[in-house]
This record gives structure tokens, sequence and C-alpha cells, in this order.
């Protein structure tokens, strides 16, 4: 992993986001991209995993619902190419492209 696209997925994870870990996920995913949303994946399951809202009458309150919502539109974002990261080619034809064609239409013989 080079250094570009090792600040790419700092830019994307957040600055405590343990090297190693990253180093050792991007040998074996091949990709930032892919990288990334292992662990922002990850990180979401986590967070449905625990209560959302919990709230103690006069005392305290916290909901996790926002960032349970931040993290699908982080996921959403990457999965839909948004922020190309270093790692992929730039250009191209895009694997996931819908390619268009055409056919011609021809009328069947009446019976």
């Amino acid at each position: 992993m080079d250094a570009a696209t090792q600040a790419w997925l700092i830019s994307q994870l957040g600055t405590t986001t343990d090297l190693t870990d990253l180093t050792t996920r991007y040998t074996r995913l091949g990709t930032a991209r892919a990288v990334a949303l292992e662990i922002l994946n990850q990180r979401l399951a986590d967070l449905r995993a625990d209560v959302a809202k919990v709230a103690v009458s006069s005392v305290v309150s916290v909901d996790y619902t926002a960032n349970i919502l931040a993290y699908e539109r982080q996921i959403a974002a990457l999965e839909s190419g948004g922020s190309p990261a270093p790692d992929e080619p730039a250009g191209g034809i895009d694997p996931d492209a819908v390619l268009l064609g055409t056919f011609q239409l021809v009328e069947r013989r009446r019976r």
C-alpha cells in the first residue's frame, strides 16, 4: 500500500484507524475501497448490535441513530463509486458500467 492510498483510507476512516490493520486488510482484499467498505460495515454492525437509544429521565440521554445513518450514507457513497481511491484505474471502461446496444424489432407472421 502506497502513501496516497493510505492517506485516502485515513481520510475515509479517521485518524484513529490502526495502520497495521489497514495494511493487513489491504494485502488480503487488494483494493482501498474494499478495505474501507469492510471496516465501515464492521463499525455499522457494531453500532447496530448495541442499543441505539438510552434515556434516563432527568439524568442522561444517548442516541446513536444519527451515527448509524451517517455510516449507511458513507457506505452507499463508496459503493456507488464516489470519492475515487488512488489505487483505482483512471478512465477506461468501468467493469460495473451498463452497456447499451441496439436491436431490431421484426414483425411476426400473422396466422
